[in-house]
């Protein structure tokens, strides 16, 4: 059962962060791995979406439930796909140089032994990539900052 949390400091608004992770819409356009979004409901207050993730010849979807309280936090539960569960969570707390304290946690596991098994051993790189690609989406919309995003923990 993979779980991860890491905190960091970005140079950007949590009103910018929350946007940015609320807009489930364009994760195909910068997620690794994510190559078709389908949004079924949304609302304010939240949205069910699926994503297919590819990785060569493997295609899933992942239809999950997105909680939005804004602009502190975003909450994503499973519905369905290859998972037992998944739960991940975004905090955004103002930091006090003006930037955000982006607390992110995943807790999953996989239906399959095997699937598992794969995962472990490459969950730590695929998640810096992910968490990376949304630091990068962040300097695209709202530009860099002299100040880059640095590690809190």
């Amino acid at each position: 059962m993979p779980r991860h949390s890491e905190t960091k400091h970005l140079p950007y608004t949590p009103e910018q962060l929350f946007e940015l992770v609320a807009d489930v819409k364009r994760y195909h356009e910068f997620l690794p791995w994510v190559t078709a979004v389908r949004v079924r409901a949304s609302s304010d207050a939240e949205m069910t979406a699926d994503l297919i993730v590819g990785f060569g010849a493997f295609k899933e979807r992942f239809a999950s439930r997105v909680r939005k309280f804004r602009p502190d936090r975003i909450e994503v539960d499973y519905l369905e796909g290859p998972l037992k569960y998944l739960h991940n969570e975004w905090r955004f707390e103002p930091a006090a140089d003006g930037g955000t304290l982006v607390h992110f946690s995943v807790d999953f596991a996989f239906r399959s032994r095997i699937f598992e098994a794969v995962a472990g051993q490459v969950f730590d790189r695929a998640l810096r990539k992910m968490t990376g690609a949304f630091e990068q989406r962040a300097a695209v919309l709202y530009g860099s900052s002299s100040s880059s995003a640095q590690s809190a923990a």
